[in-house]
């Protein structure tokens, strides 16, 4: 993704200029969705987008899994698709997530593929497939995108909203009150070192302040104001807390089947999403190096009618699924896989819709 394609996103910012401390930032719908989508985002999407990229400090472990996986052979793996899907996982918020103005997964959109005879009745992601009916799935055919309006602004909050954002990621409506306890919080009491300044946003600040906000507490201040304190790489990722291992146990997953040893549980375990373990209520007490779980509860705490552009939203946010074909039975987190919508095969015009209301009678649902 090249940053001159895309016009950075404008904040406002109040800063202390003695501390060299952002206070606080204010800005509409566009930067709140970015820093909401956070949420949405798989934790192999995240490893990928920010393990190479400076500044150098300690995420944890995860990018030593994520380059063990790629360092495989493929034949230790059912298909090639299956350690695709684990470096490449899907965002079950993809829709959404595209219509972002700094959109950073840059994972390809999902392509359909149908059987070679045309009478096969299922759909697969994933090109030579074979059916259970013995038919090669290797067909490739094309889902319109949807029209998006162009006055539809607002991916997850609704258009023309505005917030504060502190140097915490705490997301709130703009008040006097809000802003006071921010500057009493610093010890600014006469406001006198403070000044406004213009913040622009672009992709690589985007995947800066993503990196940084697992690993501190003033990911605003690091990734505007480049000032970062030495820090020694935190244990942020306590992966026996999550992991429920069993020597040996075979996992399935919907679509694609994963090589049976012990390892296979765990990276399905840890790579779908980090949000739901990262910021649940069983792991209140921990203190994290980061400040993920601030963004989490700021959501929380919104009124999804005033706010957010629907209650779902709120939900996506705050409960993300895993993709469809993700996950697999009994899944020790209890993470919720979603649902692909119905998809209609066209005969007449050999088209693949997903608008039930412009489907002829008699046409095919797969």
């Amino acid at each position: 993704m090249e940053d001159e394609q895309v016009k950075p996103i404008s904040l406002k910012a109040l800063v202390d200029k003695e501390s060299k401390k952002v206070i606080f930032a204010e800005s509409n719908e566009e930067f709140i969705d970015v820093l909401f989508s956070f949420l949405t985002m798989p934790m192999g999407t995240i490893i990928r987008l920010i393990r190479n990229r400076p500044p150098t400090m300690g995420i944890g472990c995860m990018n030593n899994l994520y380059e063990c996986i790629e360092n495989l052979d493929v034949q230790l793996f059912r298909t090639e698709a299956c350690k695709k899907m684990l470096l490449y996982p899907r965002n079950a918020a993809a829709d959404q997530c595209r219509r972002l103005k700094l959109n950073v997964d840059e994972t390809e959109p999902l392509r359909y593929f149908l059987g070679e005879g045309g009478h096969c009745p299922h759909l697969s992601h994933y090109k030579d497939v074979i059916c259970r009916c013995g038919e090669c799935i290797n067909i490739e055919k094309f889902l319109p995108e949807k029209k998006c309006l162009a006055q539809d602004r607002g991916v997850f909050v609704k258009e023309m909203t505005r917030f504060m954002i502190s140097d915490e990621l705490r997301v709130m409506p703009p008040s006097t009150e809000e802003t006071l306890s921010l500057l009493l919080n610093l010890g600014l009491i006469d406001g006198m070192t403070t000044e406004e300044c213009n913040l622009d946003i672009g992709i690589d600040e985007v995947l800066t302040l993503l990196k940084i906000s697992l690993v501190s507490k003033t990911p605003l201040t690091e990734t505007f104001l480049k000032h970062n304190p030495h820090r020694v790489g935190p244990k942020y990722f306590d992966m026996a807390t999550i992991l429920n291992l069993n020597g040996g146990t075979s996992i399935r997953c919907k679509g694609e089947d994963f090589h049976d040893q012990a390892y296979s549980q765990q990276i399905q375990e840890m790579f779908p999403h980090c949000t739901t373990w990262v910021c649940s209520e069983g792991n209140a007490h921990r203190t994290w190096k980061g400040c993920v779980n601030h963004l989490y509860n700021s959501i929380h705490e919104l009124d999804a009618e005033q706010f957010l552009k629907s209650n779902e939203h709120k939900a996506m946010l705050l409960s993300p699924k895993l993709a469809p074909n993700f996950g697999y039975e009994n899944h020790p987190l209890g993470i919720e896989e979603d649902k692909h919508p119905q998809y209609y095969y066209v005969f007449s015009g050999s088209k693949l819709i997903s608008d039930e209301s412009i489907v002829p009678r008699r046409e095919f649902q797969l």
